[in-house]
């Protein structure tokens, strides 16, 4: 199963929110969404939603163009927006099951799902609860509840963790991957960049309505710098390893903290794996050899502006 976003525009006048976007991800993957405010994300989740439709371009999910047959998406894609509407007069149950049958589900089979999700998104005790009194964390979870009634292999999220306390974050992190687990293909918009990058397999990044990356952590930061900083433990002779580090192909700098060696080297995994057994060879006691991860708000500051269409 595969979600594909090709050359996807939407134009509102003269802004364009959604500016000839194209990329794909599948299952088992959760992709992140992220930009600055006013990069077209949330207008982008709603064409694949089917609640907008494009300028021009095309959503398909297994080959089915959200576009042209709306109804058959629908079937395909659970959808979670940035907030649930507050509704004074309906229990938890009640809105579940409303949906359920707007599902076209029946009978039994109803009763079954219902049953099934309200335990799977931990709501069970909260079902006679109205969905006003419910807290924000709890209201996500209703909300993703809804999304997966018909069970689609397709889930995006548009802010889920906006206004979520800590254990609220975890509890909705940990939700998605198991989601991912089962074979979901999930994308997740969000601006809390460091909660993102702990559960994400990929990256889109927007802005100006623009695609600026896309791919896999590892793919994007290939593309946005070739250079990577490896810490080096020794178990001695730091003086003389420091010298004689600097001596080696592709090391551009190197700093040293007590028996620890910061290392800036200009390529990628094979200039890295080089680099150690280059060390090794010319008897530097290496201990520990560990590349520093570049974080997902460092890549972003990296290649976008704050730009707004």
């Amino acid at each position: 199963m595969q979600l594909e976003v090709s050359e996807l525009r939407r134009y509102f006048g003269n802004v364009k929110a959604v500016d000839n976007v194209s990329f794909a991800f599948g299952t088992h993957q959760i992709i992140g969404l992220v930009g600055p405010n006013g990069a077209g994300k949330t207008t982008m989740m709603r064409i694949m939603a089917t609640l907008d439709e494009p300028t021009a371009g095309d959503v398909r999910i297994d080959g089915v163009s959200v576009v042209q047959y709306p109804e058959r998406g629908r079937r395909l894609l659970g959808f979670v927006p940035d907030s649930l509407p507050s509704h004074r007069d309906i229990t938890v149950h009640e809105y579940l099951d409303f949906f359920a049958r707007a599902c076209g589900l029946r009978g039994s089979l109803r009763r079954r799902v219902l049953e099934s999700i309200e335990e799977f998104t931990n709501l069970t005790n909260l079902r006679e609860k109205s969905i006003h009194a419910l807290s924000k964390g709890m209201k996500q979870r209703v909300s993703v509840a809804r999304a997966l009634l018909h069970d689609p292999p397709v889930l995006v999220l548009d802010e889920p963790a906006a206004g979520l306390d800590p254990r609220a974050r975890i509890e909705l992190r940990e939700l998605l991957r198991t989601l991912c687990d089962r074979g979901k293909a999930i994308l997740v918009s969000s601006h809390i960049l460091s909660e993102l990058e702990q559960m994400i397999t990929g990256v889109v990044i927007l802005e100006r309505g623009k695609l600026v990356h896309a791919g896999s952590l590892q793919e994007v930061l290939r593309q946005v710098t070739a250079q990577r900083i490896v810490r080096v433990r020794l178990l001695d002779g730091a003086d003389s390893a420091v010298e004689k580090t600097l001596c080696l192909p592709h090391v551009e700098s190197v700093t040293r903290a007590d028996q620890t060696l910061r290392v800036a080297v200009q390529g990628g995994d094979a200039e890295c794996a080089a680099l150690l057994a280059e060390m090794v060879r010319q008897g530097i006691s290496v201990v520990e050899f560990q590349m520093e991860s570049v974080a997902l708000e460092q890549v972003f500051l990296a290649v976008t502006k704050g730009e707004v269409a």
